[in-house]
């Protein structure tokens, strides 16, 4: 005779002998788990130097609304979350990319369909966050540099930053140095002005890995 199945392990298993996956929270207005969305923005937020002063002025909202929006107590509008993906420089499907994500590999693993986007192939560079979230000491991104794409200013961050040519080339000046760096090469800027440049009619691939995040 068959021992009849423990209560807690019935509770944990499916009948084919699998985990039992736990239904995902939803929230009233279908954007998804109020607590992740809210500890999302809250990263993004301090990753940018942001305010909650700043972010309830773009929204017309409380500050005391934002600081229970990023506790999970809260839930926002359609609206408010495309003004705060504006804000915060990501797409609005940053957001929504979450719920996707089994809990099992949440802060752990990035599916290739699952990364998340930042900027357009119309500003010449579209990075994705191969890291699971932006929560640790550093984020890695896959960039993809558009043929002839240019960022003719340069910029100094307070920042560690390495990188490796997946494919194409790419001149990076570094403080007053000009590189050329081409696939399989790789660099570091350690807190000086930098631009890049994409010289050839292909797109180059770089993997870059950046610490403290910044995005």
């Amino acid at each position: 005779m068959n021992k009849p199945a423990s209560s807690n392990l019935a509770t944990t298993r499916s009948a084919a002998g699998r985990p039992a996956v736990k239904p995902k929270k939803k929230s009233l207005n279908g954007i998804g788990d109020g607590g992740r969305l809210g500890e999302e923005i809250r990263k993004l937020r301090k990753a940018r130097g942001k305010s909650l002063a700043d972010i309830a002025g773009v929204i017309g909202r409380s500050v005391s609304f934002i600081s229970q929006l990023e506790r999970g107590h809260a839930e926002p509008s359609i609206a408010d979350l495309k003004a705060i993906a504006r804000e915060l420089d990501v797409q609005l499907g940053w957001f929504f990319l979450l719920d996707e994500i089994p809990d099992r590999e949440r802060g752990r693993v990035v599916r290739k369909d699952g990364r998340r986007r930042l900027g357009t192939e119309t500003d010449g560079l579209v990075e994705e966050l191969l890291s699971p979230d932006i929560g640790g000491t550093f984020e890695t991104f896959r960039s993809v540099f558009a043929p002839g794409a240019e960022r003719a200013q340069f910029t100094l961050r307070d920042t560690e930053e390495e990188g490796y040519v997946v494919k194409g080339s790419l001149d990076v000046w570094i403080g007053d140095e000009k590189f050329r760096l081409n696939a399989g090469d790789s660099f570091r800027i350690v807190r000086e002005p930098f631009r890049w440049a994409n010289p050839t009619d292909s797109e180059t691939v770089v993997v870059w890995v950046i610490s403290p995040p910044i995005y």
